[in-house]
Parts: structure tokens; C-alpha cells; sequence
């Protein structure tokens, strides 16, 4: 079996995750929280295993490259800092119907991964050919997983703050989602900064310039901007609730649109990716 068909895999055991977290939501059934919770944690064992089989795979080509170099490969790497993230979450804070509205995303990228993308190992083209590659990928994407735990959770306040009553058996109290959504933010944007910075060095070796107003980082900007409001609203302005959360929902907007949208609509100099 080769790594894409791991990886297809992973999305369909996501997939039974979720259901086994919408079952425990609408039974409140204890075991079906226990086995959402197992499947999950099934599913990042075997997203982890999918990624180190591609490297054995890239290096049984004779060029071997930590698997972070395209859509597909990055689209599995986001599932599965979501996925870690998310378990994270249900350790800190003991909730577990947060699932309900995280556990859609891993799912839909692998499955997005494996439909739109190739999914064979290709050699490294030149540009990419850098120890900067990892480091700048690995950090922009955990602080995109972080966004997208702050997306889910802030969906769901809106939810709850919208039909509240009957709901405080089944999902946390909108002061316990408020805070989780300011400290997963607080945890993504130093990773988002370290991205941008390990990018602009990584730009440097191989344009020979820090910044370059391409797509790519000219909407990276327009993210890291709208977090950067996000904790300036919530630290001087004291801004929480709604607002914080719909702040929220629109930085992760902005996120997908400079993962997927600019790639698409806007190629540039990222366009190899």
C-alpha cells in the first residue's frame, strides 16, 4: 500500500470520528464520545504514518525530502496539526463536543487532497531544493491548524449563543468557547509570524529579496493583519463574544483563501507549490 492510499484512508476514519462525536452530541451516549475520541486518535496515528511513508517512499527514489512540498502533501500535513491540535483540546479543556464542528476539516482536506491533487511522490524541483522549505511550512501550518480549531470553536459559540437554551448538556458554555478561541489564536499567530519570517529569509536565498509583494505573501500579510486585530481588539479594546468570534471566522477565511484561493486566482512566484 502506497501513501496516498494511507491517506485516503485517513480522511474516511475522520470522517467515522466525526460521526462518532455528532452520535455522542445528539445521544449524549458516553461511549460514543470514548470511541469518537479513539477513531480520532486512530486517524492521527495513521495521517503521521501516511507522511513518514511518503518520505520512505521520496527516498527510496533517491531523493528524499520531508513531505511538505506541494498541495496534496501540505493538505495532509494541515489534517493532521488539526488533528493533533483538536486532541490537545479535548486533554486541556476535557470537551469533546467541540468535534462536532472541528472534525468536518480534516476530512474534507484529505478528501479534497485526494481528489483535485496528485498523489504519486515527485522529485524536488530546484527551488524548493532548501533546509528553509520545512521550517517555513511546518510553522505557517501549525498556526493555520490552530486558526482552524479557533474557526470550528467560533462557529459554535455562535451557535450556542444562538439557540443556548437545552444546549448546556451537549456543548461547553460560550465563556469556556470564548476562551478557547483567544488561546488557540494566541498559539497560531507566533507560529503564523515565524512562517512569514522563515519565508522572507528562505525568499532571500532564492530570489535575493526578503519580500516581494507576490500573492502569496501579500495575503499572508492580509492574514497575519486580521489576527494581529483580533489580539489587539481582545487585549486593549476588551472585545469578546460575537464580535471576537466573528473576527475569528474572517481571519480563517483569509487563511484558506491564501492556502487555496491565491494558488488558483492568483498565481505568482508560489505557483510551484
Amino acid at each position: 500500500m502506497d501513501s496516498g492510499s494511507v491517506l485516503s484512508a485517513v480522511a474516511l476514519i475522520y470522517l467515522t470520528a466525526w460521526f462518532g462525536f455528532v452520535f455522542h452530541a445528539v445521544t449524549r451516549w458516553r461511549w460514543a464520545g470514548r470511541i469518537g475520541t479513539w477513531t480520532w486518535t486512530l486517524a492521527v496515528l495513521v495521517n503521521t504514518a501516511g507522511l513518514v511513508l511518503r518520505w520512505v517512499e521520496s527516498r527510496r527514489m533517491g531523493h528524499p525530502y520531508v513531505p511538505v512540498s506541494n498541495q496534496y502533501e501540505t493538505m495532509a500535513l494541515f489534517a493532521l496539526a488539526i488533528g493533533v491540535l483538536y486532541l490537545l483540546l479535548e486533554i486541556r479543556f476535557r470537551v469533546r463536543n467541540v468535534g462536532v464542528f472541528v472534525g468536518p476539516l480534516p476530512f474534507l482536506f484529505l478528501g479534497l487532497a485526494s481528489l483535485l491533487f496528485h498523489s504519486e511522490v515527485r522529485p524536488l524541483v530546484p527551488a524548493l531544493q532548501s533546509n528553509w522549505l520545512t521550517a517555513h511550512v511546518l510553522t505557517c501550518f501549525l498556526g493555520y491548524a490552530a486558526f482552524a480549531l479557533s474557526f470550528g470553536v467560533s462557529v459554535l459559540y455562535l451557535f450556542v449563543s444562538r439557540y443556548g437554551k437545552g444546549l448546556q448538556e451537549v456543548f461547553p458554555d460560550v465563556k469556556t468557547l470564548d476562551e478557547i478561541n483567544y488561546k488557540a489564536i494566541a498559539l497560531g499567530f507566533p507560529f503564523l509570524s515565524v512562517g512569514i519570517i522563515t519565508g522572507a529569509i528562505w525568499a532571500n536565498e532564492a530570489w535575493g529579496t526578503y519580500w516581494s509583494w507576490d500573492p502569496k505573501e501579500t495575503w499572508s500579510l492580509i492574514t497575519w493583519l486580521v489576527y494581529a486585530a483580533f489580539l489587539h481588539a481582545r487585549f486593549a479594546r476588551g472585545w469578546a463574544g460575537k464580535r471576537t468570534a466573528v473576527l475569528s471566522i474572517v481571519g480563517f477565511l483569509a487563511t484558506l483563501f491564501t492556502y487555496f484561493g491565491v494558488n488558483f486566482f492568483l498565481p505568482g512566484l508560489h505557483s510551484y507549490a
